[in-house]
């Protein structure tokens, strides 16, 4: 039962507010997702020492420590100054991808497998990918740009060469009941629709949001700031809030 609480419950506040637990405890499990304490120990150190060192020495130390705490790691891997790893024991990074300053990798759940990050793959500064238990994937080349956010309560792929422009908008899950009046919303069960699915070689304009449940096809492109709540054919052209297809690619 504390587990299916935790995975109905298992926001970041939530989990803050839950009485019974330390503040040590309450870090470890939002933070490192270990219960040793030698791994909190080398997660503390690893992110103290060398997160926040500037310029090329940042890079060469950071390029040398974090694959002791982060699942993997590839070839040729760069970590900005100042990203946030959060359970990053269920981080995968390919090889040769760019983390950039100030990005959140937060794989945090129970259950869930965590962050996979493809070959090649960029995550731009102040970009957030947040797990609630969910999962997020970014296949080869995929390039997610500035201050973008990704929320993943059941999963989220981006596929091979898709591109967001910044400040887009992804979340998987995120939607509440609301039918009892004396339960707070956040408290009522959870509601998703199989998250959602950007295929290969899709383009994402600035302030795109997708909400849960969306499929998109091969070669898709969205205009900025449109919001798509429906499922978009291979090759679509879709602009507007509610986005709506206006033709296609291979016409």
């Amino acid at each position: 039962m504390e587990q299916k609480k935790e995975k109905e419950e298992g926001s970041l506040q939530k989990e803050l507010m839950e009485e019974g637990k330390s503040s040590f405890r309450k870090y470890t499990e939002i933070f490192v997702g270990k219960k040793s304490f030698w791994k909190f120990l080398k997660y503390e150190l690893i992110l103290f020492l060398f997160s926040w060192v500037p310029g090329a020495l940042g890079l060469f130390l950071r390029k040398i420590f974090y694959p002791l705490i982060v699942g993997e790691v590839g070839k040729g891997v760069v970590f900005g100054h100042h990203v946030t790893l959060r359970h990053p024991h269920k981080i995968k990074v390919g090889s040769y991808c760019y983390i950039d300053d100030y990005a959140v990798l937060d794989a945090k759940g129970i259950q869930n497998q965590g962050i996979t990050i493809g070959d090649h793959a960029m995550v731009g500064r102040n970009t957030i990918l947040s797990c609630k238990e969910g999962d997020i994937e970014l296949e080869d080349y995929a390039n997610i740009s500035a201050r973008c956010t990704l929320l993943s309560e059941t999963s989220i792929k981006v596929g091979k060469y898709s591109f967001l422009a910044g400040h887009c908008y992804l979340v998987a899950g995120g939607n509440h009941r609301f039918d009892k009046t004396d339960v707070p919303i956040m408290f009522q069960p959870p509601l998703t629709k199989g998250g959602i699915e950007v295929g290969k070689d899709c383009w994402l304009g600035a302030s795109v949001t997708v909400l849960d449940g969306v499929k998109m096809g091969e070669g898709c492109v969205v205009g900025a700031g449109a919001v798509v709540k429906d499922s978009l054919s291979e090759f679509s052209i879709a602009v507007g809030v509610p986005a709506r297809a206006i033709k296609s690619r291979k016409s």
